[in-house]
This record gives structure tokens, C-alpha cells and sequence, in this order.
């Protein structure tokens, strides 16, 4: 069978997807039904591969699917604890005391703050607290949603102390000790190596990141604002927030190590943008700029997961914000690969190996999930806030009825997407489907390339919802196209590790995490919609960016797109200053419409 039609079946799926989810604006469940079905068939009567792999995979599915419900669901009881014992909403007045402006809160709670959990976490932690917290803090449900997806670019590649570079990279390139990567990359010593690339991801990380908080509050304005310009008159604080950030993030990368951009950057980047908020530097001098009262909030907008009536504790800040900084404390301990905790408690994990005969296993980290330490900080909360147990009841009740409904979406999407990953060894010898796919994209091989290798791994970290994943699936493949296509290879692995970070932000296991966090299941469709744009920006620049670095500045297409990029941002601040009209706006209108 020809590569062009083995790659038309093996997309087949993935149309399917966008077609139901995004198009008809069907539920996740039933969209993944049917790509879970068309999965089936392909891997059954194209690719052959076996019955008992098949189902290995999808078992593979559902334990995964249970890990994400494990995190979501300790992350709401933590918030609903918070909220039964009058700590939220001493948080929210506390936040509010900084500024009560909701461009600047989703700023430093989310994409500083969100950096450092990210950080110390991953694994889809971040999204399920900081959305949580959001909607706790008065957000829209879909607004929280949003702002989490955009956020899961930038932080992800670093975070879990590094593990998409210590574990997918270095794992997915033999960790050193295959010859022939070996003599491709010229090294000699591995650990020098991952510091290089590490210094070269978070490098093009920072310049694409930069502008991730402006798509931020643009976007948050145009969808639950009266337009985007009111997003823009928050750029000067935009752009220092993104600094805040990138500027510790890439030192930490290129001096420190993989474990640390996320983690530093966050720690030291909150410091900085809460002084600067608290002093008024950089911020919108004219309007504090709050969403509308809820009354007047569209239906869409909101979910299941609510904060009716609020109480505020009488103890102090500090005693409110201790079971969040005692979670952060306890997901770095956890997760860092220098602390002798993680491979103590990874003793614990039940691992379960050639399942139904096949050579895949799996394992299920009872005491290191992220899931966990959530359960024991909310037990903590019961003691730390002096709880009533009928409050502890009401926070365990309306946890378990927001995750309910999330099951079912999860319990098809993560089984499809393992089957189709898992889709090679059949025996019509077939490369697995998304390396078939990966394979067809090597028409556009050259000096294109620089181009398609953050694509390669976006779309890994689409169909796995994880950047690890996508790294331990595509850096040998994006080794050898460098190699082919005359191309420096540890640049076009920096484009493949960055391109799975950008990947998490329209992921499908993502946004049913953050969908399910939030109490929008059912609803993912749409989120996914309102995050294509940053998305692509995200992939775009830092392909310019790759293809600059690789081919130098000159009259090249590389050069065209970085500038063309940046001068649409300035135009577009420019004309917001100048109280002028800006192509958004009209086109704005009409989506709110």
C-alpha cells in the first residue's frame, strides 16, 4: 500500500474528530465514539494489528483515563474544602488586594503562578487547580477553560521538573547510548548535551512565550468583554508579565538545567509582576476592567461547578493560601529527579506488564500521582482551617458530582488515542499511525523542515496530551530528517520539543481535563475553537524562528514571518492607543454573536 493512502487512513480518525467536535459542535463523548470506532476498524483490517494488542492498549485507555480523573477530582475536593471552610474566599480578597483587575489576576495566577505548579508538577495538575481556582475567584467557567489551554504551552515543556526533556527527549534519543545518535549529534558526554538543548528550547520558548499572556487578556476581553481593544490597553502589563516570566526561565534553562526554567521562572517571575501590580507599574492607568455581573453572563459561559454563596474566614491570608503552598511545596519534593522521595514512593506503583499477552504494560502511581498530594493537603484543610465534618461531607459531595460527568468523555478518548498510537507491530508491518503521518510530512523535507518539526510535535502532544509522550515518539524521526535534510539536529529537536509544548494547548485529553475542572463537560468543542489562534500563532513563530536560526536572516521566508508576526502585534497595540478601530473587533463582534 502507497505512503499517500496509508497516511489519508490513518487521518481519517482525526478528520472525524474535527468534523463532530468541532464542526458540528458535537460532546467529546460522542465525537470520541466514533473516532474510537473508525481506530478500530483501521488498526483491525489495515494496519493488523493484533486482537490482544488492541486491547492492551485500550486498557492501557482507561487506566490512564482513571489517573486524569484521579487529579481533577483531588484538585476540585482541595477547592470545594477551601470554599466550605471560608478560605477562598479570603484568597479572592487577597488577590483582590493586589488589583481586581481580571486581565491582571489571570496574569499572575495563572501564567506565573500556573508556571511555577507547572513546574513542580505537570501531568495536567496545573490545569485542573489553577482552573478550578479560577472559577473559585469569580471566572467563567468557559473563560477559566480558555485561559488554561493557552496557558499549557510555554511552562509545559519544563515542567514535572524537566520530565519532557530528562525523560521524553533523553529516553526518545536512547539516553545516550545508541552509536548512531551519538554520531549524529557529535557528543560525547550526555549530560552537557541535555543542558544545550535545554538552554536552546526555553531560548525559543521565551520569544514565542513573551506574547502569550497579550493573547491572554485580548482574548479574554473579546470573548467575555465588550471587545478585544480592552485587552489591549493591558499590553504594557502584557508584555512585562510574559518578561517576568521568559527573561528567569530562559536563564534557568541555559544555565541550570531542565528542572528548573518552569519552576524558577515562576518563583521568581510572581515576585516581580505582584510588586509591580501592587506599586501600579505598567498597568492600565484608565479602567479596572471586571466581566460583567453574572446576571448578565451568556449561558454558554458558565457550568456545573459554581461558587453561590461565598464565606470568608476569619484567619488570616497566609492560613487561606498555606494549603496551596503546601501542595506546590509537596509536588516539587515528589517530582524532583535529585530527591530520593520519587524513586521511594515509585516502589509504590502497581505496574502491570504484557497485558493480554501483548508486549505493553502500564503502571498506575498511586502515591506519586499529582491526585494524591491533593487528597492529603484537602485532609490537611480539614485540620488547618478547623472544619466541621458536615462541611468536609458537602466538599466530598459536590466533588464526586462534577467528576461524574467527566468519566464518560474520558473513559473513549484516552482508549482511541492509545490504540492509535499503539497501532504498529501488526502484520501488515506498518509504522505505527501517527509516524505514518509523520512520514508523509517528509514531502516538504529541506530546508521546510524547520517549519514541520514544531508540527510533529504539536501533533504528538495532540493525540497523547502530554509532551513527554510526543518527545519519546518523535525525536529519533526528527533526528534522522535533520540528518537527511542537511539540517543541525539539535536545533530541530529544540522545534520538536517546543512544537509538543504548543501541542498541549488544543490536546484532547487536555481539554477534557479542563473542561472536567471547570464543569463544562460536554462543551470541549467550543474551547478548542477559542484556542486555534494562539495555538497557531505558537507553532508558526517558532517554525520562523527554527528556520532564521537554521538558514540565517536574510529574504527568506523565515525572516517574512517573524517580521510580519511582530509588526501585526504592533499594529494592533498601535491602533488601541490611537482609539482606533482594529480588525479584530469586527471579527470579534461576530463570534460573540
Amino acid at each position: 500500500m502507497s505512503l499517500g493512502l496509508l497516511v489519508f487512513l490513518g487521518i481519517v480518525p482525526l478528520l472525524i474528530l474535527f468534523f463532530f467536535l468541532i464542526i458540528l459542535r458535537w460532546t467529546a463523548r460522542t465525537s470520541m465514539i466514533l473516532a474510537f470506532a473508525s481506530v478500530l476498524v483501521l488498526a483491525t483490517t489495515v494496519w493488523e494489528v493484533p486482537a490482544n494488542k488492541i486491547a492492551g492498549a485500550s486498557f492501557i485507555g482507561f487506566e490512564t483515563a482513571f489517573s486524569i480523573l484521579y487529579i481533577v477530582f483531588g484538585a476540585l475536593l482541595l477547592l470545594n474544602m477551601l470554599k466550605e471552610s471560608g478560605g477562598l474566599g479570603v484568597i479572592r480578597n487577597s488577590i483582590s488586594g493586589v488589583t481586581d483587575d481580571r486581565r491582571i489576576q489571570v496574569i499572575l495566577i495563572l501564567w506565573i503562578f500556573g508556571a511555577f505548579l507547572e513546574g513542580a508538577a505537570g501531568y495536567g495538575s496545573t490545569g485542573a487547580v489553577i482552573g478550578s481556582m479560577l472559577v473559585g475567584l469569580g471566572f467563567p467557567a468557559m473563560a477559566s477553560a480558555l485561559m488554561v489551554m493557552i496557558f499549557q504551552s510555554t511552562s509545559v515543556t519544563f515542567g514535572a521538573a524537566g520530565a519532557p526533556i530528562s525523560i521524553g527527549l533523553s529516553s526518545g534519543l536512547g539516553d545516550g547510548k545508541l552509536a548512531d545518535v551519538n554520531s549524529a549529534l557529535q557528543v560525547d558526554t550526555w549530560g552537557p548535551f541535555l543542558l544545550e538543548m535545554t538552554g536552546k528550547i526555553a531560548l525559543v520558548h521565551g520569544i514565542v512565550g513573551t506574547l502569550i499572556p497579550l493573547f491572554m487578556v485580548v482574548l479574554l476581553t473579546g470573548f467575555f468583554g465588550q471587545s478585544v481593544r480592552e485587552g489591549f490597553k493591558a499590553w504594557k502589563f502584557a508584555l512585562f508579565g510574559g518578561l517576568s516570566l521568559t527573561v528567569p526561565y530562559v536563564l534557568s534553562g541555559v544555565f541550570l538545567g531542565p528542572e528548573f526554567p518552569s519552576l524558577l521562572g515562576g518563583l521568581i517571575g510572581i515576585v516581580i509582576a505582584v510588586i509591580a501590580a501592587k506599586k501600579g507599574w505598567f498597568m492600565p492607568k484608565d479602567t479596572v476592567w471586571r466581566f460583567k455581573d453574572k446576571s448578565e453572563w451568556k449561558e454558554e459561559w458558565s457550568g456545573i461547578l459554581e461558587i453561590e454563596s461565598e464565606k470568608i474566614a476569619s484567619f488570616s491570608a497566609f492560613r487561606s493560601w498555606l494549603p496551596y503552598i503546601i501542595t506546590a511545596a509537596l509536588l516539587f519534593i515528589v517530582n524532583a529527579p535529585f530527591l530520593p522521595i520519587s524513586s521511594w514512593l515509585g516502589k509504590t506503583d502497581i505496574a502491570v506488564n504484557h497485558i493480554f499477552g501483548s508486549e505493553l504494560g502500564t503502571d498506575f502511581g498511586l502515591l506519586t500521582s499529582p491526585g494524591f498530594i491533593f487528597l492529603i493537603v484537602s485532609i490537611l484543610t480539614y485540620w488547618m482551617h478547623d472544619m466541621e465534618w458536615t462541611s468536609f461531607k458537602s466538599a466530598l459531595k459536590e466533588s464526586v458530582k462534577t467528576i461524574g460527568s467527566a468519566g464518560a468523555a474520558l473513559i473513549f478518548a484516552v482508549p482511541m488515542v492509545q490504540v492509535f498510537l499503539h497501532s504498529d507491530g501488526g502484520a501488515a508491518g506498518f509504522e505505527s499511525m501517527p509516524e505514518t503521518l509523520a512520514s508523509g510530512l517528509t514531502i516538504l523535507s529541506g530546508n521546510m523542515w524547520a517549519f514541520i518539526a514544531p508540527v510533529v510535535g504539536a501533533l504528538g502532544a495532540f493525540l497523547a496530551g502530554s509532551n513527554v509522550f510526543s518527545n519519546l515518539m518523535f525525536s529519533h524521526f526528527q533526528l534522522n530528517m535533520a540528518v537527511s535534510s542537511q539540517l543541525q539536529p539539535s536545533w530541530v529537536l529544540a522545534l520538536q520539543a517546543i512544537g509538543a509544548g504548543a501541542g498541549n494547548m488544543f490536546s484532547v485529553h487536555n481539554v477534557i481535563t479542563a473542561a472536567a475542572a471547570v464543569g463544562l463537560v460536554g462543551r470541549e468543542g467550543e474551547i478548542i475553537r477559542k484556542v486555534i489562534l494562539p495555538g497557531f500563532y505558537y507553532i508558526l513563530l517558532t517554525g520562523a524562528i527554527g528556520f532564521v536560526i537554521l538558514m540565517g536572516i536574510g529574504l527568506n521566508i523565515g525572516t517574512f514571518v517573524v517580521i510580519a508576526i511582530y509588526a501585526a502585534v504592533i499594529v494592533a497595540i498601535w491602533m488601541n492607543n490611537r482609539n482606533k478601530w482594529t480588525p479584530m473587533d469586527n471579527k470579534q463582534r461576530k463570534m460573540n454573536n
